[in-house]
Order: C-alpha cells, then structure tokens, then sequence
C-alpha cells in the first residue's frame, strides 16, 4: 500500500503527485490540512510536519523532492512490487 500524505499549497507535493502519475504508480493521497488524523498520522510515521511524505509498506520518506523520490524509487526494496 501506497499512501502520499500532502498539503494541497505545498509545490513539492504537487511535484510527488505528478511523479508517480507519470510513473503510473497506484497510491491513495491524504490532505493532512483537511483531515487532522491525517496530520497525526503523517507526524506519527515521520516524525515531523512538513510534507509531502510517502509511505510505501512501512518504508517512509519524508520532506522530499522529485530527485529524492526517483532515488527512494530506485533504490527500495519496499517498491519493487509498487513498479
């Protein structure tokens, strides 16, 4: 499972979005400014606040732009039956 937590304002986030559209990557979104169990959970699986944050199986990565998604991607094992 796939989840991308978000702020509907933040430019990485819409950049993260794009990404694994292009990649045709399957993933459920959650706006952690509209839903504050969201938010909890964001913070509870990252450790901060800031967005986006992807968590691909437990495999988490956070505050991130494209480039740093391309190398999670690559390089995580977690995502080899995300591909």
């Amino acid at each position: 499972m796939i989840r991308l937590f978000i702020k509907p304002y933040c430019p990485w986030c819409h950049k993260a979005v794009a990404w694994l559209d292009a990649h045709e990557v399957q993933y459920e979104t959650f706006d952690v400014i509209a839903d504050s169990k969201a938010m909890t959970e964001m913070v509870n699986v990252s450790g901060q606040r800031f967005a986006p944050v992807i968590d691909v199986d437990g495999e988490i990565l956070a505050n991130f732009g494209p480039d740093d998604l391309a190398k999670f991607w690559e390089n995580n094992s977690a995502t080899d039956g995300h591909r």
